[in-house]
């Protein structure tokens, strides 16, 4: 008989560490969260546990396989992986680069190409499993605040499965990522202010209407989703963990989800320990990389809490720095990548002179996002040249100007 999800989860508060059936509370823990106000990171952020002493009898050969042959199933807070979208998420690229430049130890850099999933950007892992809680729940509508990008993925993953989405987004939201909320069909609500307004606006939308919320954290399942990346680099690695994660931070999700991945790992006793994880944040937070651009973090306190208890680093970068970062990635190595994106690798950038990389050590870098995200933010700094003649000598002559 299959486990039902009040069987194989607890949620776990990672404020107070009270423990909730996942039928006691769908978002926060309701005593840690009494407390919280709009102007600063909320606590009782709920962690999703699994039985995982029952999990590890479940195989009596390689435990990591066989959760693999499952679709992980046993990780995931779902029934079911038929559940799930059509449409193809997570299994996205990991480029192995042999890294050979001057003054810098020879080392691997990894790039997990997270462009690569349906709508272009990391936040298909969070909706994905999102939009299956809400199918296998009787779910149809789903609300979400975002920059664009989780919108943009709620709206493409929903309508694949059929629910109606609506998502808020702040007025500046970068107009790409609006058509793409737009042609799917999803309900577009601009907010006047930030993306911390809209997310406001959101949450008081679900606590008076009751729409089944997407919101970063705030949904814990959102970080379960985020997670998927962290199981498939462990496998695309021939089941070894990398060095470190070059990871983009902005609420805190992401790098929540990548600590929970290896961290299920380790209560599974398949690895021993955690790769170092370093958290990218833009200097700014009105910064050019709009997804990562937030005032108040909403995963803040368990992103700090992970980074604390696995002695991970944190780092900053300039907008200069992110789209000097996204210029290399794409002249470089072909991969073009919006600017939250570029980050990461500006912090991979900026470790290689305030830390040490080590020779023949392996760094993944997330690239969270396509560069069709955002044309005005990549285009800043680009200059297009003006048009010839359609002459020979007029092509010679500007040929010999690019030499």
């Amino acid at each position: 008989m299959q486990d039902t999800i009040a069987d194989k989860i607890i949620l776990e508060c990672s404020s107070c560490g009270r423990e909730y059936t996942a039928e006691q509370v769908d978002y926060l823990c309701p005593v840690c969260s009494i407390r919280n106000t709009a102007d600063s990171p909320p606590a009782g952020v709920l962690k999703t546990l699994y039985n995982y002493a029952v999990i590890m009898q479940k195989s009596a050969g390689n435990l990591f396989r066989a959760l693999a042959d499952r679709g992980f199933i046993d990780l995931l807070p779902i029934n079911s992986r038929t559940s799930l979208s059509y449409l193809r998420v997570g299994n996205t690229p990991l480029y192995q680069i042999d890294c050979t430049e001057k003054d810098v130890p020879p080392h691997k850099l990894l790039f997990k190409d997270d462009s690569q999933n349906p709508t272009y950007s990391y936040k298909d892992r969070a909706s994905n499993l999102v939009s299956a809680i809400a199918r296998e729940r009787g779910i149809n509508t789903i609300i979400v605040a975002s920059t664009g990008n989780a919108g943009s993925s709620m709206a493409g993953i929903g309508t694949a499965q059929g629910q109606k989405i609506i998502i808020l987004v702040p007025e500046k939201a970068p107009l790409a990522k609006l058509v793409q909320i737009a042609a799917y069909g999803a309900v577009i609500i601009p907010v006047k202010g930030s993306y911390d307004d809209a997310f406001e606006l959101s949450m008081q939308v679900t606590a008076e209407l009751g729409i089944y919320n997407r919101n970063t954290a705030f949904n814990p399942f959102t970080i379960e989703g985020k997670k998927t990346a962290a199981l498939e680099i462990y496998a695309q690695m021939g089941e070894e963990i990398p060095d470190r994660i070059f990871v983009p931070v902005g609420d805190g999700c992401i790098i929540a989800g990548i600590y929970k991945g290896f961290e299920d790992l380790l209560r599974l006793g398949i690895i021993n320990a955690l790769p170092e994880i370093v958290a990218v944040r833009a200097e700014n937070p009105n910064t050019i990389a709009d997804s990562i651009s937030v005032k108040i973090p909403r995963n803040y306190n368990l992103a700090e809490q992970y980074i604390q208890t696995y002695q991970g680093k944190n780092l900053t970068v300039t907008d200069e720095e992110i789209l000097q970062a996204g210029k290399n990635l794409a002249a470089g190595y072909g991969l073009f990548s919006e600017p939250a994106a570029a980050a990461a690798y500006a912090g991979y950038i900026k470790y290689r002179t305030e830390y040490q990389i080590e020779e023949n050590s392996r760094n993944v870098v997330l690239l969270t996002g396509s560069g069709l995200k955002d044309i005005k933010a990549v285009s800043a700094g680009l200059k297009l040249p003006e048009s010839i003649n359609p002459t020979l000598a007029e092509f010679k002559a500007r040929l010999s100007l690019q030499r």
